[in-house]
């Protein structure tokens, strides 16, 4: 499948699960009664539907009517006389609405069932859209480990989150301990807008507004932050890079065009495609269907965006070398951002160490409440730098246990909790330090949270019948 066939086929899926358009996989009947060729009635009202809609419909009123009547023109003029073709018809109604427009989203096509009866199946045609999906991964072509520990991502398109969601979400946090990033976009024409939030959500620690999108049915506009919510690590410094072809379309534009816009990385390969204004596919009487824009992006930085120009590329190369481009820059760039990661290791590790040292003095002088919040301090401020984790803050809390510091355990403890609540493993250490420094109502909370959250914790069971007894 060609990379424009497989915009349609992706959009025209996206359009039945995102705009309830009316499409379908059925082929024609074998006993459609209709001629096979068109006739000049046909033709005419085909144009005439195609110009209702766009006056209804396209985001653009103005040139919805200039496109309209352009068609209408050559229709008058004979320019589609000779066509007896359906496809042959759609594809020269492409290139006039083109021709005036330069929208690249708008495409005309022989619909893929043409009976117009009752024998439309939408919910077979979604099945099988959804098992065509699946069997391509939802776009996550690859993910890769490459030399001087370079992640990789094909993506090929931009799949539902309600889909894709978990997929999205492993695919990124196999990429976590990366030290540079490459996001291979060459093949990838577009797809939702939320996956794109989603995946451009990872590469920011800040609230930011992503882009926005402006549609004519309600005059609204829909803006795009990412996601307070994300399951995994960020990678907000981590270098990125993105590599383009002439193919990379649509909402994988805007992918680019948000990081471009942001700052956030380097894009490197051939000018993209030029299609920003996104919609779903509309019935043309019964033998075709056409991709209606519905809506425009509207980029928040630069107020507009790349329709009919494209993503011009920080670095411009041919798409087959623009691999080892990003990969030459790549290496370089993880070079010094582990080289910084060390550094920004010790410095995180110096103050926990010392704000630790503070704690333990505070403890002494019977400030306990004042010590606890010092070490959740200390021990959230590592966790966020990634110098510790939850299994190393544990076998802190134990070198403290051991030796008798149970005030300092109990506080590492909490703060590992904290850290990570749906952890049973969290509560029972903390359970056990409570149990040590006499407090046993609170290890028995703490041991039932443990049990709840993992019912196979024999360890907790074991300490909540002790305590009971």
């Amino acid at each position: 499948m060609t990379d424009r066939a497989r915009f349609l086929h992706v959009h025209t899926f996206l359009a039945v699960l995102l705009l309830g358009a009316a499409v379908s996989a059925r082929p024609a009947s074998a006993q459609d009664p209709r001629p096979s060729t068109l006739d000049a009635n046909e033709r005419r009202s085909v144009v005439d539907h195609i110009a209702q809609l766009l006056n209804e419909n396209y985001v653009f009123p103005d040139v919805a009517l200039k496109s309209g009547a352009h068609l209408k023109a050559k229709l008058a003029a004979g320019a589609f006389d000779d066509i007896v073709d359906a496809r042959t018809y759609a594809e020269a109604l492409t290139r006039e609405l083109q021709a005036v427009n330069h929208d690249r989203h708008m495409r005309v096509r022989v619909r893929s069932f043409q009976d117009g009866s009752a024998h439309r199946d939408h919910g077979a045609a979604a099945a099988r859209q959804l098992r065509d999906m699946r069997s391509r991964n939802f776009g996550f072509e690859s993910v890769e480990h490459l030399d001087g520990n370079i992640g990789y991502l094909d993506l090929r398109y931009f799949a539902p989150p309600s889909l894709a969601r978990e997929m999205a979400v492993a695919a990124m946090q196999l990429l976590s301990n990366s030290d540079a990033i490459i996001i291979d976009l060459r093949n990838n024409d577009g797809g939702s807008p939320d996956m794109v939030q989603l995946v451009s959500s990872y590469f920011f620690d800040t609230r930011t507004h992503l882009n926005s999108l402006y549609w004519r049915r309600g005059d609204r506009t829909q803006e795009f932050w990412t996601l307070d919510d994300l399951p995994g690590r960020r990678l907000p410094r981590v270098p990125l890079f993105v590599i383009t072809s002439n193919a990379t379309f649509s909402g994988a534009e805007e992918f680019t065009y948000n990081m471009q816009t942001r700052d956030r990385a380097t894009i490197i390969g051939e000018t993209t495609g030029g299609g920003a204004n996104p919609g779903g596919m509309m019935s043309v009487g019964t033998r075709f269907e056409m991709f209606v824009p519905t809506g425009r992006a509207v980029n928040p930085v630069t107020g507009t965006n790349w329709e009919g120009v494209g993503v011009k590329p920080d670095v411009v190369v041919a798409a087959a070398a623009a691999l080892d481009s990003a990969l030459l820059r790549a290496r370089a760039a993880a070079r010094v951002y582990a080289a910084a990661g060390v550094a920004r290791d010790a410095a995180s590790r110096e103050g926990m160490t010392r704000r630790l040292a503070e704690a333990t003095t505070l403890v002494e002088r019977q400030q306990i409440a004042a010590a606890e919040r010092l070490v959740a301090d200390a021990l959230s401020q590592a966790i966020t730098d990634h110098t510790v984790d939850e299994g190393t803050v544990n076998a802190m809390g134990y070198d403290y246990l051991r030796t008798g510091d149970t005030a300092l355990a109990v506080a590492i403890f909490k703060a590992n909790v904290a850290a990570f609540p749906g952890s049973a493993n969290t509560y029972d250490s903390l359970g056990e330090a409570y149990m040590v420094n006499g407090d046993r109502e609170l290890a028995i909370q703490n041991y039932r949270k443990s049990l709840e959250l993992d019912p196979n914790n024999a360890n907790a069971r074991t300490m909540l019948e002790k305590l009971a007894g």
